[in-house]
């Protein structure tokens, strides 16, 4: 029997070790490529019945080109990139790794908390500027460094980061508050609020929602103006989850004291993305998921999916988020 052929769109930020070469080997025919630009996907992907990729748009146009394409393995857990709806009607079956990052992108968020509260990456930069050897005293900060505990949390979006978050910051001695949606009240011992309700009272605001048409632009100019004076906002989600103009002005102005995030709305960044001249905004290049131990697992699970594909089962299938309310 004939082997399919197996096309990877854009492997170029991540490294596959021996055996995982040679386990996708064994699936099909496989060419692979560090990166395709969108120009480049249909030439590459013509003749493939299985793709995988990290990042490359698919539409209603692409697929209709594409009519040997069976399948499209997401390497990653989100698959805004991929319009599911129109891969359902044409019965090409998308999955993607839903659990593969969960502790690393939960632990990096309070990395970038606790750099907004106790400044420990600019602290040490500046002793090795010299300001301590210079410095009178036995010790000096710049800003007041604060505890986590007794801080309201507010999770925008409870699913498996979500609540991996929400035992963290338990653990810190924070007050969680969840978003509710519609149907839902408080989970798992914590709080649940409406959307409004949770941005007025909370102290830090962290986003785990999927990006939809719903929620694109979630916190925008008029729902950033709900939140407390001097609150902080944490995004490790998806860029587009925030109004990046509008976060900037509340910056700029302090109502919002110090912002987070690990995504942008285009990555890389143009050079006038409003957040890297903002003030007291810490930017790190969307790396949250990227562990040594989360790469290793993206990768097993997503040629697993493609096994278990092949092998007449579907596992770990994308949803339409876009039929979901909330």
């Amino acid at each position: 029997m004939k082997k399919p052929r197996i096309v990877i769109l854009d492997i170029g930020t991540l490294s596959m070790t021996e055996r995982q070469r040679a386990w996708l080997g064994t699936m099909g025919e496989v060419t692979s490529y560090d990166r395709s630009a969108p120009s480049e996907m249909y030439e590459r992907a013509c003749d493939a019945e299985m793709v995988i990729t990290t990042k490359c748009p698919f539409d209603a146009e692409l697929f209709d080109r594409l009519p040997k394409l069976k399948y499209v393995g997401v390497l990653g857990t989100g698959y805004d990139m991929i319009d599911i709806a129109a891969a359902r009607e044409r019965g090409i079956t998308v999955t993607s790794v839903p659990d593969y990052c969960t502790a690393a992108t939960a632990q990096h968020v309070f990395a970038l908390l606790l750099e907004m509260t106790n400044h420990a990456g600019s602290l040490s930069a500046s002793v090795h500027e010299g300001r301590w050897s210079a410095a009178t005293d036995f010790c000096f900060w710049d800003e007041p460094l604060e505890e986590l505990a007794g801080l309201r949390l507010g999770i925008i979006g409870y699913g498996r980061i979500g609540q991996e978050v929400a035992k963290i910051a338990s653990a810190f001695g924070m007050e969680v508050i969840i978003r509710s949606r519609e149907g839902q009240g408080d989970r798992d011992g914590f709080t649940a609020m409406n959307l409004e309700k949770l941005l007025e009272s909370c102290d830090v605001v962290t986003l785990h929602c999927p990006l939809t048409s719903q929620t694109s632009r979630l916190l925008n100019e008029e729902r950033l103006s709900l939140m407390k004076k001097g609150s902080r906002v944490i995004n490790a989600g998806r860029g587009e989850l925030i109004d990046e103009a509008a976060l900037a002005s509340a910056l700029e102005s302090g109502h919002i004291r110090a912002a987070a995030v690990d995504v942008l709305s285009y990555e890389p960044p143009p050079e006038s993305n409003p957040l890297l001249k903002a003030p007291n905004c810490i930017i790190t290049p969307h790396v949250a998921w990227a562990t040594t131990a989360s790469i290793g697992r993206l990768i097993d699970t997503t040629f697993g999916n493609l096994e278990s594909f092949l092998d007449g089962a579907v596992v770990n299938e994308a949803e339409d988020f876009e039929t979901k309310p909330g």
